[in-house]
This record gives C-alpha cells, sequence and structure tokens, in this order.
C-alpha cells in the first residue's frame, strides 16, 4: 500500500497527471525509442505506436493503479495486474526493462508538468510506479517458472506443418516444435505470441489465440489486417507477411500459451460465449474442448460477422454445436444471412440436430432476444466497441457483471 504521505500527494497531484497523461506517455515513448531504438524494432507494435493506442492502454493502466490505490489502500487491482502479466509474460519482458521504462517515464513527467515536479511528488509517484512494477516483476516470473521458461525466454522454433485457408481474410496455420519435443500444455482460450522476422529486420511480435490444439501441435488463425478502416490504420505488418510469405515448411518463433480469460476446470454452469469477426477464434477453441470433454453443460454460441463468407470456422461452429448435448448456434450476419439459411443442411452433411440448433438473423448482434439463463458464465472477444455492446446487452439480460470476461487482442482500453 502507499505510505500516509506518498497517498496525500498522488490524491492532490492526480488530476493534474491524468489532465497531462496522454502528452505525458507521448512524450515518454519518444524518449523510450529514442534511447532504446531496439524495443520498437523488436519487442513494441509499430502498428499500435503510428495510431496511439498504446499510448491511451499506458495512460489507463497508471491513472487506474494510482486511484484504486487510493480508494483501496489495503488492496491491489489484482484483475488489471494480470492481465497485463499474462501479456508481458507472451512477449519476454523482463525484469531489468522496468528500470529503463522508469526512466523515461519520469523524465517525461517532469518535462511535461515542470515546476509542479517537486522531490515529493517524484517520490511519491515512485512509490506507485514500483508498487505496479513489482506486483508485475513476480507475476511474470510466477507464469514463467509454470510456462518452463526464465527471465523472458519465451522463444521456441516452430516449423509450419499446415496452413488451411478459412476465409479470403483468414487462414490458420499448425505449427509444431522444431525439435520434435512435446507442446506446452495450454487451456482454452488462451494465446501465444508469434515473433516474425520482417524484410527490414525487425523482429515483431504478435498475440494469436489457440484455435484448436491438434495432437503434437498448436494451431492459430491470423485474420490478415488491411490499410484503412475509420481509422486510417495502416496495413497489419505481420498478419499481412503470413498471409502472403508462410504456406508451409517455414520455422516462427513461439511462446508458450498464456492468458488468464479461460475455462474454469471445475465449472458446470451455463456457458455463453460471444465473438465478432476473428474474435471467434478463442470460442472456437474453448468449443472444441467442451466438445471433446462431452460437456453436458447449457451451451449458448454468439457469433456476428459481416456475411456467411467471411465467417471463420462457420462449418467447425455447427460440427462442435452437434456434438454437445445442450448447445446453441447463434449467428448474426449484417448481409447474407438467407444464404446461410439455405446451405446449412449442406454444410453440416444433412445433420438435422446441427442445423436444428443454429439460428441465423439478420443485423447486429442483440443478445437482449436470447432467453440467458441464470447463473450463465459469459465470455466476450471481439473488437473493443462490439465488446461494449455486447457487455451491456448482458448486463441488461441480468448477467451480473462478476460473470463477463473478455479477452482483448491488442492495447486493452478496457470495457
Amino acid at each position: 500500500m502507499l505510505s500516509p504521505k506518498s497517498a496525500e500527494t498522488v490524491r492532490a497531484t492526480l488530476p493534474a497527471v491524468s489532465g497531462a497523461i496522454d502528452e505525458i506517455t507521448t512524450l515518454f515513448y519518444e524518449k523510450l525509442f529514442a534511447a532504446h531504438p531496439e524495443l520498437l524494432r523488436d519487442l513494441f507494435n509499430r502498428g499500435n505506436q503510428a495510431n496511439g493506442s498504446q499510448r491511451h492502454a499506458l495512460a489507463g493502466s497508471i491513472a487506474t493503479f494510482a486511484r484504486h490505490l487510493l480508494d483501496h489502500p489495503d488492496s491491489r487491482p489484482d484483475a488489471m495486474l494480470a492481465r497485463i502479466a499474462h501479456k508481458h509474460a507472451s512477449l519476454g519482458v523482463r525484469e531489468d526493462q522496468y528500470p529503463v521504462v522508469r526512466e523515461h517515464l519520469f523524465a517525461a513527467i517532469a518535462e511535461v508538468l515542470g515546476e509542479a515536479v517537486t522531490d515529493d511528488v517524484i517520490r511519491a509517484w515512485d512509490e506507485v510506479y514500483w508498487l505496479m512494477a513489482h506486483a508485475l516483476i513476480a507475476a511474470e516470473k510466477r507464469l514463467g517458472r509454470g510456462a518452463g521458461v526464465r527471465d523472458g525466454a519465451v522463444w521456441r522454433p516452430y516449423r509450419v506443418a499446415g496452413r488451411v485457408q478459412e476465409t479470403d481474410e483468414v487462414a490458420t496455420f499448425l505449427l509444431r516444435p522444431a525439435d520434435g519435443a512435446p507442446v506446452p500444455a495450454s487451456r482454452p482460450g488462451q494465446y501465444v505470441s508469434l515473433q516474425v522476422q520482417l524484410p527490414d529486420g525487425a523482429r515483431q511480435i504478435r498475440q494469436y489465440s489457440l484455435s484448436g490444439q491438434p495432437d503434437g501441435g498448436l494451431q492459430i488463425s491470423v485474420k490478415r489486417v488491411a490499410a484503412g478502416g475509420p481509422s486510417g490504420a495502416p496495413a497489419g505488418e505481420v498478419s499481412g507477411y503470413l498471409h502472403t510469405q508462410v504456406h508451409g515448411g517455414e520455422t516462427l518463433y513461439v511462446s508458450p500459451p498464456f492468458g488468464d480469460v479461460v475455462l474454469p476446470d471445475d465449472d458446470d454452469g451455463p456457458l455463453l460465449l460471444a465473438s465478432a469477426g476473428i474474435g471467434c477464434t478463442p470460442m472456437v477453441g474453448m468449443l472444441a474442448h467442451l466438445a471433446a470433454t462431452g460437456s453436458r453443460r447449457r451451451i449458448i454460441t454468439a457469433h456476428a460477422d459481416r456475411s456467411p463468407v467471411t465467417h471463420p470456422f462457420r462449418t467447425d461452429l455447427r460440427r462442435l454445436t452437434g456434438k454437445l448435448a445442450d448447445a446453441t448456434a447463434e449467428l448474426w450476419y449484417e448481409e447474407g444471412a438467407g444464404v446461410e439459411e439455405e446451405g446449412a443442411g449442406r454444410e453440416t452433411g444433412g445433420m438435422a440436430d446441427a442445423v436444428d440448433a443454429v439460428t441465423v438473423r439478420s443485423g447486429l448482434m442483440d443478445l437482449t432476444r436470447l432467453a440467458v439463463p441464470a447463473g450463465t458464465t459469459a465470455y466476450l472477444c471481439g473488437p473493443v466497441p462490439f465488446m461494449k455492446a455486447v457487455r451491456a446487452q448482458l448486463l441488461d439480460s441480468g448477467v451480473p457483471s462478476a460473470a463477463i470476461h473478455y479477452e482483448v487482442f491488442g492495447p486493452d482500453l478496457g470495457l
């Protein structure tokens, strides 16, 4: 917890720090990458740096942590810390990188706030920083030990054993350890980090959910990120490379599985899996696990997509739903819903139980139209605006906030 004197100082200065946090974090990254260009080249996502989302995520985590220390002095925001620790462990973040971040962050604070940054202010915010940093370092070490790696040495060579083109935009890659040793254990809903060397020499890292774990391998599914969109974002460097350059036989470097948004082993209550677009990948992994273990839980899978043609794992969703004792699938398509309905029987090979368990609707997902059972635990994955809307619908349907879990890929701006 914060010392009383530091808590008083942080409380007094939090409005000023929060008001300038975007300017502070922008300057921080400029200073950090000027001093350590290798971090931008080989650790940070250059796309997220270009569009500013990483800056907003850092700002949000610092402000949230400081506010929690003030409002709940005897506890820590463990859910937020766990989410960050899993991401860091997957990226291979090391303990010796925290002092580097501290140096450039505090230099940016001093430059932006000027004379307001007294010695007392520095000491107080230094206490905040190291309380957060030490909690993360300890958690990351525990996760590393659990995965059998130490000191951020997470990378292991995998051979691309196969590729399946799911849709025009999504490809699945089957990865097997290059040394022939067993794959690490994983839980449904987890992800791995993938490191690829791009033509300019940069070793960029991205995180992808496990869409399956076939015998002796790992399976990830990657959507090619096109340039443009509402924010005018650049094309995805790593997804573009994988789609155009990786077809089978190549070597990629992969982390062990991490992630805290997972199916618990001891829960048999109702379950709702809601996704949009490529957010279906962890849901398909969860659904495959449930089918393989013969789950008898009440399961609702809800998915939204532009059309049946752009929906990855459409056939797998129907097949897995048909294998489960008490599962239904609810699909929403912005266009072409009639095509899905007409082709349903052919896609499932005439399996009437699977077809009957699937409902197709036009438009945007609306979970208030469903009868969500009491005691449901929900898992969400997709674009942040989608998850905000779906979370609100679930709250309106009576699902408590604590029972709604979500996975964000890219900087976590919170729901």
